[in-house]
Formats: structure tokens, sequence, C-alpha cells
């Protein structure tokens, strides 16, 4: 592969990303601006900006290397990703943003009234947020060593430097313009490239490639595991009820005026990322029968920037190769932008005072963390770590956002109790799990444990606070009522400020 078309499209994509930044700020002036773009975000642009910071690594290559390892059990990935969003739409979205907080942290405070609470879930926030960072960088990392031959730092190191200096300049607004841009860049990257890969495996454009003998698109049912039911079981519930607790998603819906922009937000996202994942899963498709080496030499999430050269070839290939280069570094750095902005508004406020220099150095700090960790591991198949971070999720952050909205029953000490249940639950298994061989029984049930973690997490949080119903915020009643009752439209919704 010719190493001009990995340096091109870095250049290019880091570029138009520094210049749409300092666009935005430019449009940045108050700390309204830095941490919630003034809760002025219209529900297309917030849609665009959500879908650029959601389809992340994973979703960019990692899902078509499932699909080259897996088959059929790997398109559970893209429906669960977009269902998880309905669960949004129904029990998260407009609560959340009528709650009038900036952060989860925040939201755990005002439900809860207490500070133990907020730091309990601030620490797990910013471990989400660390934890989703690091195969962003893996996947960087990937592309520039698969596209230039480069070290595997420089990938990662070029996301890490734009995304810090455009958060940490421009804050929300900025990153609002940069996430929006990059969702449309990145669907097209995948549609135009799929389009002529399409044509020429069916040999409408000229002679088809020779298909591999004996190849088969998805396994026949007797090969699939007995345990293959219990993963994607598992998988759905990290899936649907993790999305609930990704920080960089959730933060964009206090962007919104109000709650109803906060739905309409959610049902044109759902449009969006149902239009994007047909073009991953098709790559995938087309990989496994006409690439299935890539799964047998370990590199499946290379599928992506390898099928346009391999099946078109020429001039062409190179162009559109070039194309895909550009979608996944947009990939990379408008997710990695969106978690270094919720982080950033959580560790500057619990930590820096949340002032805009408060703000400005949790930046560059949420950014560099992560680098470290990226560059002393090694990378997992990148859908697959990123599932592991949302069972992690949806055993921490999910039961305190879902019932502080949803039960008025939770007191601090459920809250705190079932986050730390279903974290330490979650992160033994994973980590039990990681040093078991391939053929243990146990492998699945502790590589997904979102099947019986969430609800173990549930279930403590139910117990404890029915345990210490005396702990129950005293302003719980008027609290709900402010989730559940529509509001008017406020011109400015300023996020808290310490200091």
């Amino acid at each position: 592969m010719n190493p001009v078309i990995g340096y091109s499209a870095l250049i290019l994509v880091s570029v138009a990303t520094t210049v749409i930044g300092f666009f935005g700020l430019r449009a940045s002036r108050t700390t309204s601006d830095f941490y919630v773009a003034s809760r002025t975000v219209r529900p297309w642009w917030n849609a665009s900006a959500i879908g650029g910071e959601y389809l992340s690594a994973a979703s960019f290559l990692g899902i078509a290397g499932l699909v080259v390892i897996s088959g059929i059990e790997a398109l559970w990935f893209p429906i669960g990703y977009t269902a998880g969003y309905l669960m949004l739409l129904f029990f998260v979205a407009a609560p959340l943003r009528r709650s009038g907080a900036y952060t989860i942290p925040d939201f755990a405070e005002a439900r809860l009234e207490s500070s133990t609470a907020r730091y309990v879930t601030s620490l797990l926030v910013v471990a989400v947020g660390w934890f989703y960072i690091v195969p962003q960088l893996h996947g960087a990392a990937l592309t520039i060593r698969t596209t230039t031959g480069l070290p595997s730092w420089v990938g990662a190191g070029a996301v890490v430097l734009v995304v810090g200096l455009t958060v940490a300049t421009g804050g929300m607004r900025s990153i609002t313009f940069v996430q929006a841009f990059q969702y449309w860049l990145k669907l097209t990257a995948l549609a135009v490239p799929a389009i002529f890969i399409l044509l020429a495996a069916t040999g409408t454009s000229g002679e088809a490639p020779a298909l591999p003998a004996g190849t088969e698109i998805f396994p026949p049912v007797d090969a699939i595991s007995p345990g293959s039911t219990y993963r994607t079981v598992s998988l759905m519930v990290a899936l649907l009820f993790g999305t609930l607790g990704l920080p960089h998603v959730l933060v964009r819906f206090y962007t919104n005026p109000d709650g109803a922009a906060a739905r309409r937000t959610t049902l044109i996202v759902l449009g969006l990322l149902s239009l994007f994942y047909l073009f991953p899963t098709i790559y995938g498709l087309v990989g496994r029968t006409w690439m299935p080496e890539l799964a047998a030499n370990g590199y499946p999430d290379a599928t992506v920037l390898l099928l346009p050269r391999a099946l078109i070839g020429g001039t062409a290939g190179d162009l559109l190769t070039a194309l895909v280069v550009a979608g996944a570094f947009a990939a990379f750095l408008s997710t990695t932008s969106g978690l270094v902005v919720s982080l950033a508004g959580v560790i500057s406020q619990d930590v820096l005072g949340g002032s805009v220099r408060g703000f400005r150095i949790a930046a560059i700090v949420a950014a560099v963390v992560p680098f470290g960790v990226a560059m002393m591991t090694d990378s997992l198949a990148l859908a697959g770590s990123v599932g592991l971070v949302f069972a992690f999720t949806a055993s921490t952050i999910c039961p305190l956002l879902l019932l502080g909205i949803w039960w008025r029953g939770l007191t601090d000490a459920g809250a705190v109790a079932g986050m730390l249940t279903g974290g330490i639950l979650c992160g033994a298994a994973i980590l039990t799990g990681s040093r078991l061989g391939d053929g243990s029984q146990w492998r699945d049930l502790l590589m997904q444990p979102a099947a019986w973690t969430v609800p173990a997490a549930f279930l403590v949080t139910i117990v404890v606070s029915k345990a210490t119903r005396h702990r129950q915020s005293s302003t719980v009643s008027r609290f709900m009522t402010k989730l559940h009752v529509p509001e008017r439209p406020l011109a400015a919704d300023i996020p808290r400020t310490q200091g």
C-alpha cells in the first residue's frame, strides 16, 4: 500500500478538524459555551454531532472485522449499538435534559443530595471514559501502521495532539461543529468505496475477483457453539443498558435547548446510525468472502482499510483507500474528542474549580493519560474491547440513571452500593476471563458478564435503598417533578461552577 495515502489522509483530516475547531473557537466566549455550547444546539446539528462521536473505531473498523471472524453472530453489534438509543429515547434523554445538570456526577449530587455519590460517580465516569479512549487510540495505531508503516505511536499521538488542542481551545461549542462534520465524512468515506466494492465483487464493473474455494459467508447452524446464545444475550444487555451511561453521549443532551429537542435529537440519531451501520456490514460480508485470510493472520480490523485496493486496485483503489483512511481518522478524532470533553467537564468541576482554565487543563490530562495506557497495552479486537466498556458502564452508571430518574425510593447509599458492586463484579470478571484459555467453560461467562453483573447491580441498589429509606433526599418530590414535567425552553442554562 502506498504510504502517501496514509500521510495525505491524516494531514487532510487533521487540518480540516483544526480549521473547523478554530471556527468554533471564535464562537466560544463564555463558560457556558465551553461546557454545554450555551444549550443552543438544535436537533439535526446535535444528532450529527452525536453520530460523529458515537461511531467510534469499533463501528468504523471493528464491526467489519467481527463479521469477517464470526459471521452472523457479529451482526448483533450494530443492532445493539442502534437499539441502545431507543432506551435513551424512552427512559433518559428528556428527563436528563430537564434535570439542569451538566455532568452525570452533577445529576447524582442533585438527585441524591450526596457528595459521596457524586465523587464515586465521578471516578466511574473518568474510568469509563479512559477505557473507551484506549480502543480509539489502538485503532489509530492500527490504521497508521497499516497504511504508512510508521510506528504505532504516531497514529495514537496524532489523535491525542489534535483532540487535546481542539478541546482545550474551543470546548463544547467548537467540538460540536467538528463532530457534526466528521459524521458526514465517515458516512461518505464508507458509502462511496462500498458502492465500487460491491460493483467489483459482483462483476458489474468488469471481471469479478476469483472467489476462494470453499468459502462460506456464514457458518452452518450446527457449527454455532453452545455458548453463543449466552454471549448474544449478554452482549445485548451490555449494549442496550451500556449506552445509557456513556458520558460523551449523555453530555450532548445537555446542549439541547429543552427536553423536547433532546427527544427529537434521539430520533434523528436512530436514523443516522441505522444508515451508517449498513456499510460496515457490507465490508465485513465482502471481506469474509474475498479476503478470509485476514481472520487467520490476526488483522480482521484492517478489512475496511484493505478491501478497496484488493478488489479495485490501481489509482481508483488508492483514492478510495485514502477516503477510507480519512474516515477512519475522523472516527478516532470525533469519539476521542467527545470523551475528552465529557471527562474535562467532570475533572474540572470536581478538582479544578469549574473555570475555563480548569477545563483546558483537564482536557489535556483527559487526553494524555489514555495515550500512555494505549502505548503500554496490545489492541484487542476493537468492537470486542468496546463491548467490554459497555458492559462496565451498564453495570455501574446505568442503574444510577434509570433508578434515579424513575424510582423515588433510590438513596445515596443504595446508589453507591450498586455502582461499586457492578464495577467490582464486572471488572473482576473481565480480568479473570482474560487469563483463561479459549477452551475454558467459564470464559464466556466472564468475558461477557453483563447478563449477570447488571441484574446484580440493580438488585443491590434496590435492596440497600429499601434498607436505608431514612436517607432519601429531602427534595426528591420536587426533583422528580422537574424531571418529568415538560419545561419551557430556556435561553441559556448555565452549568454549575465552583470557586
